[in-house]
């Protein structure tokens, strides 16, 4: 069995997937043990939430590229700077934001990875994987 990562849709979703599971399960690892509640834990807490923003991008970016659908290739770059602005106003606190929005903006952004499967065009037989 042959696994592919050529498609930017793939990445995009599970990347989603995976903020998601992070955004649930961190605030329950600081309610289980508030010993871990330190500088350090949460400033790498937040470094992984931008490494899911910088992956997603990129993922977004190489499926806009490859969409053939021109409403799909706009609400990619609205989704993710929601994502973004969410994401980056949890440390500063500019806004007061249930942290429901930021699951619902990176729900979106899977959903739309894995609705974008259907309308990816190819140059090459490499830039999808459901083409193989």
């Amino acid at each position: 069995m042959r696994i592919t990562l050529n498609n930017s849709d793939y990445i995009g979703a599970t990347a989603g997937i995976l903020c998601i599971i992070h955004c649930i399960v961190t605030p329950l690892l600081f309610l289980i043990n508030a010993k871990l509640v330190t500088q350090k834990t949460v400033f790498i807490l937040q470094l992984i939430g931008y490494i899911f923003l910088a992956i997603s991008f990129l993922a977004v970016y190489r499926s806009s590229q490859n969409t053939s659908n021109g409403i799909v290739k706009v609400l990619f770059f609205i989704f993710w700077g929601f994502l973004f602005a969410l994401v980056l106003n949890e440390p500063l606190g500019i806004f007061r934001i249930p942290e429901l929005f930021t699951f619902l903006s990176a729900f979106s952004l899977s959903a739309l990875h894995i609705y974008n499967l259907k309308y990816c065009k190819c140059e090459d037989e490499n830039c999808c994987a459901s083409n193989q």
